[in-house]
């Protein structure tokens, strides 16, 4: 009884600076989310210049890239991988965005997909971050977020189903074949994210910790 009795109540000694721990961490991390919100927030101003032409867009790429690469500056080194690969769908967004006039006539039906992408990332960065910043503690003993694991699964699995459908319109797009090359760059990077998104879910589904079995 001695050995079920103590732990409990190192346990319940222990919680309350654990919680206060991660709260303290989640007020620190919101100022990193954000630095990605302004980001995305700015995304949808710029990409209402469309590109007349592929040079055009390729410097647009390669511009709102630099630009988010300085917007991560400051950031905690967990945060800033974090927003370092989420970023290449946010790249793919502006992408799509403003090659609408590039793409004749699905132009309009991309950049729906892409705005519907944007809400996504914004979703799993939320839930990405719940799990960089987990109090260790709390992560040795309850396990990991379940609930943001679950949040980052739904996401994926939507953004699959929108995946089919771009490379669907790709198949359809009257457009030139550098155009093409571009569109298909784009869903790959899509595409890469959610099975990077889609493992880090699952390892975190299989860290129990000591207690986990209590609940899980």
């Amino acid at each position: 009884m001695k050995k079920i009795i103590i732990p409990l109540l190192v346990l319940i000694l222990i919680i309350p600076l654990v919680l206060g721990q991660g709260q303290q961490r989640g007020q620190q991390s919101g100022d990193g989310q954000q630095t990605g919100q302004g980001t995305e927030g700015e995304t949808g101003q710029q990409v209402q210049t469309m590109a007349r032409n592929t040079t055009e867009l390729r410097q647009m790429i390669q511009e709102r890239e630099q630009e988010m690469n300085q917007s991560m500056q400051g950031l905690k080194e967990e945060l800033k991988e974090m927003y370092q690969n989420q970023n290449r769908v946010r790249l793919a967004v502006h992408a799509l965005l403003a090659m609408e006039n590039l793409t004749g006539g699905i132009g309009r039906n991309v950049s729906q997909i892409a705005r519907e992408f944007n809400n996504s990332v914004q979703a799993t960065i939320r839930a990405e971050e719940r799990i960089q910043t987990r109090n260790m503690l709390m992560k040795f003993f309850f396990g990991g977020d379940d609930q943001a694991a679950d949040d980052i699964e739904q996401e994926v699995n939507r953004n699959r189903e929108k995946i089919q459908e771009l490379r669907r319109l790709m198949q359809e797009c009257d457009c030139g074949e550098e155009v093409k090359v571009m569109l298909q760059e784009q869903i790959q990077d899509m595409e890469m994210e959610q099975n990077r998104l889609q493992e880090m879910a699952q390892n975190e589904k299989k860290s129990k910790g000591i207690f986990g079995w209590l609940w899980k």
